[in-house]
């Protein structure tokens, strides 16, 4: 008889197959204390195939049946009766999903679910020998299978090392909200797709996997619509390019609409140059620029009961990223010694980022101003004895959005106009920020940088900012800084590796980042898409010779 596969494994990421082959031989780890190990993956409900279809069980059954074949179900069914009993047969089903409900497991000793049930704490009756267990065997003997099943290494599908068991269950935990989010536990399943640029079709696809679902991508709200409905299941939307009437439809329809967006540590390059994204958000109440409605990401900052092991690890990942000089786009290419501490200068330094006026963050979280030029002049009043510097946004001087400012104009009320260097080398030079809406208040914060907020970004009214704009009372949460770091980079976004195209934890992408493994699929149109705006831009206001420090 074949040995069956480890408890701890990755689920059929469809287009990952090698990612996951061994490159070493395979450790042999310490055991981890048994009751630790089994409470961390109670926690997490991972192992076996927990990314299979759950079932749907309304309240507690007094046992769960496991049946080879159809002659021994009957069997079973004589021995133990039929009242309150659940047979669940195959490997199709979420473990999960069954067993906490239970109060007895009956199941053969080479199925899988003896150890899950044993980890969970519930009685189980076997019924012939395995690896998992024996007819003979009492609690103490399943536990000690249990943890020598939790003892085979895991591959580590984002290097050729192995994973020891607390690490493979962490990972597996971050597959787990992935696909449970996309899953929609307790709502509806994402099937359907519209507003997906077609460069970056591949990743939201990766993004949005569910096993045994296949998402349509289609090229109207419509036709998604239409889909949606016949298969009982969700839409996902980028909230740029859908209208009133699509959401006015979708509500009549009864067809939840679900809001993608790129995530804020993106790409190593710009998404107006069709750089596919390495991060999204995925929300299903709204989308954290709009704070006129609630967002997933407004729900977990406001109600989310931080760990001590949640913030040390935001706080390691706002350290790596600080170090690494990595912004939403980018990365520095400088040498970082002490990345948080501002130069000390005579005069106080004040960065104003400009925006894409008509980006849906400015017109939803803007209160209603749009103008860069506009900014540029509150702050001025704000700061009259400031140094201010100026940093158009890449995009509108790229020559694909709009929300230019010439560079007279902006003179008039700023020191300087900096263009060079990434966003990262220049939160390390200035004193404080004042933004409308832009990430880079959010990148400031993480490098200790005062932020003033004009507008109402997802970041403001937690008390780390100060707020001009109007916040909604759902935020009266005071946060730490490593809260708010823990809500926004590791409990919101998903990730995808750049290198496997797998699902992955915020800490590989910066780790890609920081190495400069990241490749562009989409490679060959980025020069084309620079050319464009650079003949586009001939027909802009010319800019005056930036001046730097």
């Amino acid at each position: 008889m074949s040995e069956p596969p480890p408890l701890l494994r990755a689920p059929p990421f469809p287009w990952t197959q090698a990612a996951r082959e061994a490159t070493s031989p395979a450790p042999d780890h310490e055991p981890d204390k048994t009751d630790d190990l089994f409470e961390a993956i109670r926690a997490a409900r991972v192992g076996g195939t927990f990314w299979a279809k759950p079932c749907d069980i309304d309240e507690p059954v007094e046992r769960v049946l496991r049946p080879r074949t159809e002659p021994e179900l009957a069997d079973l069914q004589a021995t133990y009766g039929t009242n309150n009993t659940l047979s669940v047969a195959g490997g199709d089903r979420d473990p999960w999903s069954v067993l906490p409900q239970a109060k007895q497991l009956v199941a053969h000793g080479d199925d899988e679910w003896i150890a899950l049930a044993t980890i969970i704490g519930i009685p189980v009756q076997v019924l012939s020998p395995g690896t998992f267990g024996a007819p003979s065997d009492d609690e103490a003997a399943l536990k000690g299978k249990a943890q020598a099943e939790l003892a085979r290494p895991m591959p580590d599908p984002f290097s050729n090392r192995w994973l020891a068991p607390h690490e493979a269950i962490a990972l597996l935990a971050e597959w787990r909200r992935v696909i449970d989010g996309n899953r929609g536990t307790g709502g509806q399943t994402i099937v359907a797709a519209c507003g997906m640029s077609w460069w970056k079709r591949d990743e939201i696809r990766r993004f949005l996997w569910v096993p045994d679902t296949r998402l349509r991508i289609t090229q109207t709200g419509r036709t998604a619509l239409a889909h949606a409905r016949r298969h009982g299941g969700a839409v996902a939307v980028w909230p740029s390019r859908i209208s009133p009437a699509l959401i006015a439809r979708a509500q009549a329809m009864g067809v939840d609409l679900v809001r993608v967006e790129d995530g804020f540590v993106r790409s190593a390059g710009l998404g107006s140059n069709l750089v596919p994204p390495a991060s999204v958000v995925v929300d299903r109440q709204g989308i954290h620029f709009d704070p006129s409605t609630p967002s997933d990401l407004e729900t977990i900052l406001a109600t989310t009961d931080f760990s001590l092991a949640l913030l040390e690890r935001a706080s390691k990942l706002r350290e790596n990223i600080v170090a690494a000089g990595i912004s939403k786009y980018s990365r520095s290419n400088g040498v970082r010694t002490k990345p948080s501490e501002s130069p000390k200068r005579a005069r106080r330094v004040v960065l104003v980022p400009g925006q894409v006026e008509d980006d849906m963050s400015v017109l939803a979280g803007g209160g209603g101003m749009t103008s860069n030029l506009e900014l540029l002049k509150r702050t001025r009043a704000l700061e009259p004895e400031a140094e201010i510097w100026w940093r158009p946004h890449p995009d509108v001087d790229a020559g694909h959005r709009n929300g230019i400012v010439s560079d007279k104009d902006a003179l008039h009320y700023a020191d300087r106009i900096v263009r060079e260097g990434s966003m990262a080398d220049l939160l390390d030079e200035v004193d404080a920020l004042h933004v409308l809406t832009s990430l880079s208040g959010f990148e400031a914060l993480l490098r200790g940088r005062e932020v003033t907020c004009h507008g109402t970004p997802f970041f403001a009214g937690w008390g780390l900012t100060r707020d001009l704009g109007a916040v909604p009372t759902r935020r009266g949460r005071q946060l730490t800084l490593d809260e708010l770091v823990a809500g926004v980079l590791l409990l919101y976004p998903r990730y995808l590796d750049p290198v496997t195209g797998l699902p992955c934890p915020p800490e590989v992408l910066i780790r890609r980042m920081t190495e400069g493994t990241m490749p562009n699929r989409q490679g060959w149109v980025e020069p084309i898409r620079r050319l464009q705006g650079r003949i586009v831009s001939r027909f802009r206001p010319r800019r005056a010779k930036s001046a730097r420090p």
